[in-house]
């Protein structure tokens, strides 16, 4: 089954930065408030045109009477950024998901060290402020092309101001370059926790350069799955379906997840893409499975308990799911 929704009214759509607006959603019924949702987490927008989309929440984790999200209007776009910025409205009605989290923040972490690129500000921003607001120990470096593409600059330096965090900025047209990131976060000590969210040639480096540095407490959210070649050739093969006690075939250039609605089940899902952590599904035997999410950590895909079923697969079998 897809994840249960909240109907949601689109109460307000402001402009933030070049291409980039924020949408706050208010409850449909005044009377109820949405879900608590934590730093970091995100909801995906079942829009009107049949896409699904997620985006990340920005606004403080306090809030209950609204979920705002920020959405850059992406050139690449296959439709859902499009939407938003030429079609969506104040005033219109949409069913938004229940928030996930899949990026979660680590409230009592000694330090944190959040950094940015882009878009990647909006999870950022909500873990700034949930941390500001618990006067925990935290800096920001915020980078971007240039200031005109940066959204919430003015909050960001607002907050900054009257807390005294300290905030790195970097904008690449200003510097002639691109972050070095070694450089950035080098000497902030191997006890913090770092935090990632931005383009995936920055959250590549980002890793190498935690890794590097002997940051063990990386944490990155990336808006896209991995891209992996596809094998060359592929076979069908069997899903075992513990809970349901049924075999399904999953033929090449099939999904497990389509292959399981097609046979009559219903497992959880939205995106379809990887990234929203929906159809996280529970392994409870394998031989050898191919991730191409873009949620689980290198080490959580060596263990091989969970996969994402829209887009992993198995590569070599048994492969036996608890559905």
């Amino acid at each position: 089954m897809s994840s249960p929704t909240l109907k949601a009214l689109v109460h307000t759509m402001r402009h933030e930065a070049d291409g980039i607006v924020s949408v706050e959603f208010r409850p449909a019924s005044p009377e109820v408030d949405f879900p608590a949702f934590e730093a970091g987490s995100h909801i995906d927008l079942h829009l009107p045109n049949g896409l699904v989309r997620s985006y990340s929440l920005c606004n403080p984790a306090s809030d209950r009477q609204r979920y705002v999200v920020g959405v850059l209007n992406d050139k690449k776009s296959r439709g859902g950024s499009r939407y938003v910025h030429q079609q969506l409205r104040v005033g219109s009605t949409i069913e938004i998901s229940h928030p996930r989290n899949n990026f979660a923040l680590q409230e009592g972490a000694e330090r944190s060290v959040l950094m940015s690129g882009g878009i990647g500000v909006t999870p950022i921003w909500c873990m700034l402020q949930r941390l500001s607001a618990l006067g925990r120990p935290v800096e920001m470096i915020y980078c971007a092309r240039n200031r005109k593409e940066a959204a919430f600059i003015d909050a960001i330096t607002a907050l900054a101001a009257d807390k005294g965090i300290p905030i790195t900025w970097h904008f690449d047209q200003e510097k002639n370059a691109p972050p070095n990131l070694v450089q950035m976060l080098e000497g902030k000590g191997a006890a913090s926790h770092y935090y990632c969210c931005g383009p995936t040639p920055m959250l590549d480096s980002f890793e190498k350069s935690c890794e590097q540095l002997g940051y063990a407490n990386a944490h990155i959210e990336r808006f896209a799955a991995v891209e992996v070649a596809a094998p060359a050739a592929t076979e069908t093969y069997v899903v075992e379906c513990a809970k349901s006690g049924k075999s399904v075939e999953v033929p090449p250039g099939k999904s497990i997840l389509d292959s399981l609605i097609e046979a009559g089940l219903n497992p959880d899902h939205s995106c379809k893409e990887g990234v929203c952590g929906a159809c996280e599904t529970v392994v409870l035997e394998a031989g050898e499975i191919e991730h191409h999410d873009g949620i689980l950590t290198k080490l959580e895909r060596q263990s091989n308990k969970t996969m994402m079923i829209c887009v992993s697969r198995c590569k070599r079998g048994p492969l036996v799911l608890d559905i």
